[in-house]
This record gives C-alpha cells, structure tokens and sequence, in this order.
C-alpha cells in the first residue's frame, strides 16, 4: 500500500467519521450495484429477443419490440420488488415502464390490430 492510497484511506475514515460507517457505506454501495446489474436485461437478451420478434432484417426500434422488452423488463423488476417491498424508487421506475407499454400498446392496437393481437399473445397480457 503506497503513501497517497494510505492517505486517502484516513481521509475517508474522517470523512465518514469512524471506519464502521465507511463501511457500512462501502456495503450499501456495494449491494445497490448488484441490484443494478441483476434487474436490467442483458444485451445478448436483449439481442435475443429483437431477434425474435423484429419486423424487418434491420428492426431495432418498433412498436412491437419495444412492447416486448418493456414486458421483459417489467417482470425482472416485479421480481425484484417482491424481495424488496420498500424499494420505492424501483417501484417509480416500474410504474413508468408500464405506462410506456401501455402507451405503445394503445398506439399499436390503433394502427395494427392483428399485429396488437399477435404480441398480447406472445407477451401473454390478459387483454
């Protein structure tokens, strides 16, 4: 251990009044990066599952794919919330991705019914 890290080190204990509290903070930090990383979606899942219901050789962006990753992420963040109850900023977070489904949802069923029929399906919404 070098003399600037030593010194950054007893920075930080003073910052944080006392080693116990710094670590506390380094757990807290530590577990809210896990969580970050287990609820989003890969980008190979992702890849998968535009594959899977693209449109077009070069569709990335439609209605329907985005209907579909929404549904994706929206059940990793209702499993994440059934452990964690009170994990309101989450919760916000879910709240948007559904109103943006349903936003998507509403617009698709207007302009391709048999396409909107096609991805409830598929998704498997009680629609």
């Amino acid at each position: 251990m070098g003399a600037h890290s030593t010194v950054n080190l007893l920075r930080l204990i003073l910052f944080f009044k006392g080693i116990r509290k710094l670590l506390t903070f380094l757990f807290v930090l530590e577990n809210y990066a896990i969580i970050k990383i287990i609820n989003m979606l890969t980008p190979e899942e992702k890849t998968k599952i535009i594959e899977k219901h693209k449109l077009h050789k070069a569709d990335t962006g439609s209605a329907e794919v985005q209907i579909v990753l929404l549904t994706e992420e929206i059940k990793k963040l209702l499993s994440h919330l059934k452990k964690h109850s009170k994990d309101f900023h989450s919760k916000r977070g879910l709240l948007k991705m559904v109103s943006k489904r349903r936003k998507l949802l509403k617009y698709l069923k207007k302009e391709n019914e048999k396409s909107y029929n096609k991805i409830v399906k598929a998704v498997g919404l009680k629609r």
